[in-house]
């Protein structure tokens, strides 16, 4: 699929950087030699003209671009449905290709970018450097102190890949990779560029489409590559890089290569820099919804991360205990060290020998040998060997570090070994803090059935077993394995009060440390969010937790059902007014508040830049602390490469820490205060806008009817329901991943921007809202969102979606608000065009957008046969027509880079 361009997208295509231009290309040119192998020269000629269609439709003259849209809906109706689904393969195979080369572009550029002289922007670096310019090093070295960052991962079902797809996607960027290397030769070019096309042609006839939906544990295993193939190494490594930016500061002076002089010296002091990283899942755990989410899956869920966390840490100690072949005379034991070693041998003494015969008057060789065989016993459950606790490793782990330090060897001490602790530190035994999450509803029901004393329904005693299963996994990890219960739909006290309850019933007496998080989603909750937690404090069990945490406590506020109940516009201002209200809140109670951030992948769902994000909360909300939810497609897009895992990590931990100086607080509280009649005026209008559309007569059944509602929500991404059991009569049981995913399949992308074109133009202050865009940080991740979401969006192929459902006047009134909102927004930020000063992603969605037509175009085919015409249920006809669409489903969602 080689590339012609005209326009707009002709020069976009110029600005791609060369290398980048050079692997889409050859890409493009393999994919096409594969198409050609496959299906022939017909094949690929069909997929070449629509696409010269789609370019051509983008063109500046309208009248050419009308036309060739006209063509291009008329060929795709051409085709018969094998032809059609031959070329929707075709565009969704291209479109992973160029994600792995966009992927590792970004890995390649962060290479580049990576000087020693200047610390990259987003950066620990940069951010202890801007710190320690505003505050002094002393006030960096305090806010990284008490740093704390929580992704916690869930199964939200918005990763329309096969895992078998990511995989073969990951080989590809991996060759790209290999391709770089100056050092091979001819032959080996060749070689690469032989594997390059049989990835190429594995990738085209892999089944794009899961045959099933993954189960619960499936969820669980999935997620596990994230840890075992990145999470694991790149956390300690964030960690040291932390470190060195403090050792700049403090002795660097600023002068040019004192970073590198830094750099050298790092490992041998020891390290000052917490491990701050604490990794949380629901994969297993949350059972909101999803009947498939049971006590037994949870307890398995535990055992599978322990098993990935043992097996890793097994292999690192062995790892570094074999390349510590330090001898007793350079390098002689502690007396500490001695004592450990001789109650390991007389605990375990044919062990003892054995390990200590390959390794010969090498005793902390010996010391961290015996401790990986004591992991992996551990791991094993073999009760004469295994270690109690996380607690007891690191122990061992620190005597080890303290006599090498003893004997000089800092080197040593805080190398690898530091490694070592910070990553018993980070994950423990059992890697990732396993959340419960069930709906409040269902815990009102099950003490309404225990309180009357009658037969106890299966879900009710589920709700128990799982209290019950909670205080297992305490008991075998510890309480920070599995102690928050996240309480979905929070509404009063009683709702928190609910769950302890059910565990006095539940355990009866037994031990549990259990911390409840009320979760506030729509927009009545978060209004009243303060004054339920007044209600909570009144709580014995709350006092408690509280005087056991030292006044430590969390809640989480809900980003999806918000913005579905009220807007992208009002949820966004109601979260952050929720947030100024808590802080206070917290602070008039001195409480230590964690606040949950619940946010999707999708810019409808609160997603976007998570640093941005962070930087954009209510003055004195993060104070250090930032937690949020990593879901589905994001986890692989995060935390699927070593590197932009690692940039990504320290871009969210950059922002907490600048976020929680006292001088961009007082920025942003200014601000806020300043522009506070604006939010205002266009939260009231901005929430007229949106609910006199999703109110109006009829709209969840038309919703449903131009959009691939149906479809979406029996694609199997997932094992949760994508309603919580209504019709489509109503949308208040739709859940916001579908509703954002329809949304942008239709190319709309209505969550993300409806509401806010009417809301500036109530303010109308054109001078105002460009100051509040310079100056308010909130205002500024609003409007660069809803930028992004309308250049993502496409007017004349969204109209065609809307005409599916007969009605005309909800048609023009999304188009005329988007309309609006596409002007305010450029006017406001100064851009001749969206995204105007965001060139490389501007240019990556001018040449993705045609592309995304094509898909489109195969999609609204089959969408309208389903829709308009009486197709024989069961039939070849309709199977093959649901594949199709199914199929385009999966390309639009690789070509936007987003799902829900």
């Amino acid at each position: 699929m080689p590339s012609t361009a005209t326009g707009s997208r002709e020069a976009a295509r110029f600005e791609m950087p060369e290398q980048l231009r050079g692997d889409v290309r050859r890409l493009g040119d393999a994919l096409g030699e594969v198409l050609r192998e496959y299906g022939g020269p017909a094949l690929l000629a069909d997929v070449e003209r629509l696409r010269e269609l789609t370019i051509a439709s983008h063109h500046e003259d309208r009248t050419v671009a009308d036309d060739a849209a006209v063509q291009a809906e008329s060929l795709v109706a051409s085709w018969s449905l094998e032809r059609a689904e031959e070329v929707a393969r075709a565009f969704t195979v291209y479109f992973h290709l160029i994600n792995a080369a966009e992927e590792y572009h970004r890995v390649r550029a962060l290479r580049a970018g990576d000087r020693p002289d200047r610390p990259l922007a987003g950066t620990v670096a940069q951010a202890v450097g801007e710190v320690a310019r505003l505050a002094g090093a002393e006030r960096a070295e305090h806010l990284l102190d008490g740093l704390e960052f929580r992704p916690v991962l869930t199964a939200h079902p918005t990763e329309a890949r096969r895992r078998a797809i990511v995989t073969a996607i990951r080989r590809v960027a991996n060759l790209l990779e290999r391709r770089d290397d100056p050092r091979l030769g001819a032959s080996e070019d060749n070689e690469t560029q032989r594997m390059l096309l049989e990835q190429i042609d594995v990738l085209w006839r892999t089944a794009p489409l899961r045959a099933q939906r993954p189960g619960p544990l499936d969820e669980v295993r999935t997620a596990m590559s994230a840890f075992d193939d990145v999470l694991f190494q790149v956390v300690p490594q964030v960690y040291r890089r932390a470190e060195m930016a403090l050792r700049r500061n403090e002795h660097g002076d600023g002068h040019e290569g004192a970073d590198a002089e830094a750099d050298a010296d790092a490992p041998v002091a020891a390290p000052r820099v917490p491990a701050f990283v604490r990794l949380g899942s629901w994969i297993g755990g949350d059972r909101d919804g999803n009947p498939h989410v049971t006590s037994a899956i949870t307890r398995q869920a535990m055992a599978i991360q322990s098993d990935h966390v043992l097996s890793a840490l097994e292999n690192a100690c062995t790892r570094v205990g074999r390349a510590l072949t330090l001898d007793a005379g350079t390098t002689p034991p502690s007396a500490e060290l001695r004592r450990v070693l001789e109650d390991a041998e007389a605990a375990q003494p044919e062990l003892y020998a054995e390990t200590a015969s390959r390794s010969p008057n090498e005793p902390h060789r010996i010391a961290l040998l015996y401790t990986a065989a004591r992991v992996s016993a551990t791991r094993r459950r073999d009760a004469d060997l295994s270690y109690g606790s996380a607690a007891e490793l690191l122990a061992d782990l620190r005597t080890i570090q303290a006599s090498l330090a003893e004997a000089g060897a800092a080197r040593q001490a805080y190398g690898e070994v530091q490694g070592l602790v910070w990553q018993v530190e980070s994950f423990g035994f059992h890697l990732a803090e396993l959340e419960v999450r069930q709906h409040s509803a269902v815990h009102r029901k099950a003490l309404d059935e225990i309180r009357a004393g009658g037969e106890r329904s299966e879900t009710t005693e589920e709700v128990l077993a799982t209290l019950r299963v909670m205080a297992q996994i305490q008991a075998r990890f510890g309480p920070e394995a599995c102690r928050r219960y996240v309480v979905s739909f929070t509404q009063s006290a009683d709702d928190v009060a609910a769950v302890y309850e059910l565990a006095r019933h539940a355990l009866d007496g037994r031990q549990l440390q259990i911390d409840v998080v009320p979760l506030f989603e729509t927009g009545a909750d978060l209004d009243a969010c303060v004054d339920v937690l007044n209600g909570v404090l009144g709580l014995p069990d709350v006092q408690a937790r509280l005087d056991a945490t030292g006044r430590r406590y969390e809640i989480m506020l809900g980003y999806s059902d918000s913005a579905k109940d009220v807007g992208p516009v009002s949820a966004t201002l109601a979260l952050y007014d929720a947030q100024a209200r808590l802080t206070t809140w917290a602070a008039d109670n001195d409480i230590t508040l964690t606040m949950f951030h619940g946010r999707g992948g999708a810019l409808g769902r609160g997603g976007g830049p998570a640093n941005r994000a962070v930087l954009a909360q209510a003055p004195g909300s993060v104070d250090g602390r930032f937690k949020l939810t990593e879901q589905g497609e994001v986890i692989f897009a995060r935390y699927g490469d070593p590197a932009i895992a690692r940039r990504h990590i320290e871009q969210v931990t950059s922002a907490v820490l600048l976020a929680s100086t006292p001088e961009v607080e007082d920025r942003a509280s200014a601000a806020a205060v300043e522009f506070e009649d604006v939010a205002q005026r266009m939260d009231e209008a901005a929430r007229e806008a949106y609910h006199s559309l999703v109110h109006s007569e009829g709209f969840a059944a038309w919703f449903a009817r131009v959009t691939p509602l149906e479809e979406v929500g029996s694609l199997p991404l997932g094992s949760r329901p994508a309603r919580r059991g209504l019709s489509v009569s109503s949308l208040d049981d739709l859940r916001a991943i579908p509703w954002v995913f329809s949304w942008s399949q239709t190319r709309v992308t209505l969550p993300g921007w409806y509401g806010l074109g009417s809301g500036l133009a109530a303010v109308g202050d054109l001078d105002r809202l460009r100051r509040a865009y310079e100056e308010w940080p909130l205002f500024t991740v609003m409007m660069e969102n809803a930028e992004m979401s309308l250049a993502k969006s496409d007017r004349r192929i969204a109209a065609r979606y809307l005409a599916l459902g007969d009605r005309p006047e909800l048609t023009a009134r999304i188009l005329d608000e988007h309309d609006r909102t596409t002007q305010w927004v450029l006017d406001v930020t100064g851009h001749s065009r969206l995204l105007e000063d965001r060139r490389v992603l501007g240019r990556a969605v001018a040449l993705r957008n045609p592309y995304v037509d094509a898909l489109s175009y195969l999609q609204m085919r089959a969408l309208h046969t389903l829709r308009k015409t009486d197709l024989e249920a069961g039939s070849d006809a309709e199977a093959a027509t649901r594949r199709l669409l199914q199929i385009s489903v999966n390309g639009v969602a690789a070509g936007l880079q987003n799902t829900g």
